[in-house]
């Protein structure tokens, strides 16, 4: 009797957990949207709309590349450094052209990105230990490229990416909804896609089956870097200025929970590039709210905590299933 009493009960909580994690983020996202179109004054006005996207386009963009490592089972902890590398490159060579000093800019970020996988894939080492020493590393070089000062930037042509629409649509909210449906592409129609799925599944059959599997490490890696350089760029247009002390602080923690509370599991196996989207969007609506109604900014970290202790458990008890 205590079985059939119990199994039922132990169905239906695997069930909601499986709901939550596959539509929650969504939830919550339209939740807050209508609580704030209620009872936050000037909500819904242009300006306040158009500062949220354009303030949560860098975070979805590295958002996007964390999603593909941790998808693989991994994590990339130095994508924060990576966009202060980019931060204090740009001005190196912004003196020979707009073009020469963004393909400075995204090399580093590719460098980067190409060490880490190759720490990984090949010298073995843990994900978390490996970016962690491009972490510290990172911001430490941008500081001594940069001599420790912030530039401003007056390059025209930068400033315009981070400054102008395109049909009244800020440039960085497109480049970032350009880099999602990419992103979401490659990962459901390409062999890469489902390589690295498969990977971040189970890495020891995925080698057995002849998988390139520290090819497919490596290309993700380099892609996390890549998009955190591009960040990094974004970051610079749109405050006018290079700041390698500022620019990047915490991303990875704020890309890290887009991507949980999106539904992509810490366990690998699985992305969810429209989660890790939703998910992103949620916390610059968390944030954005409670400042908005003259709570500080240490609520909206108590907040988010919050909300990654409820996402991992969820996903741990969907995995328990």
């Amino acid at each position: 009797m205590t079985d059939v009493a119990v199994r039922p009960a132990t169905v239906d909580r695997h069930r909601i957990a499986g709901w939550l994690q596959d539509y929650g983020v969504y939830a919550a996202v339209g939740v807050l949207l209508l609580f704030n179109v209620a009872f936050t004054d000037n909500f819904l006005t242009t300006g306040n709309l158009r500062t949220q996207l354009v303030q949560v386009a860098p975070i979805v963009i590295v958002a996007l590349g964390m999603a593909l490592v941790i998808g693989t089972e991994g994590v990339d902890l130095s994508v924060g450094s990576v966009m202060a590398l980019a931060a204090a490159v740009l001005p190196l060579y912004l003196g020979y052209g707009l073009v020469p000093a963004l393909i400075g800019a995204l090399v580093a970020g590719v460098a980067v990105g190409a060490l880490n996988g190759t720490l990984v894939a090949v010298v073995g080492l843990q994900p978390i230990v490996a970016t962690l020493a491009l972490f510290v590393g990172g911001r430490g070089l941008a500081l001594v490229l940069a001599d420790g000062q912030l530039k401003q930037i007056r390059n025209p042509a930068l400033l315009s990416i981070g400054g102008d629409d395109v049909l009244g649509v800020p440039v960085v909210v497109l480049i970032a909804a350009v880099l999602a449906v990419a992103v979401g592409f490659v990962v459901r129609r390409t062999t890469f896609g489902r390589q690295l799925v498969a990977v971040g599944g189970n890495r020891s059959a995925s080698e057995l089956a002849g998988l390139p599997v520290r090819r497919i490490l490596l290309g993700v890696y380099i892609l996390a870097g890549t998009f955190a350089a591009l960040a990094g760029i974004l970051a610079t247009a749109r405050l006018t200025a290079s700041d390698p002390s500022a620019i990047g602080n915490l991303m990875e923690l704020a890309a890290i929970t887009a991507v949980v509370v999106g539904g992509t599991p810490l366990s690998g196996g699985r992305v969810r590039v429209l989660g890790t989207v939703a998910g992103a969007l949620l916390m610059q609506l968390v944030r954005a709210t409670l400042i908005k109604h003259d709570l500080p900014d240490s609520a909206a970290q108590i907040a988010q905590a919050v909300i990654i202790l409820v996402a991992v458990y969820v996903a741990r008890e969907r995995r328990s299933r």
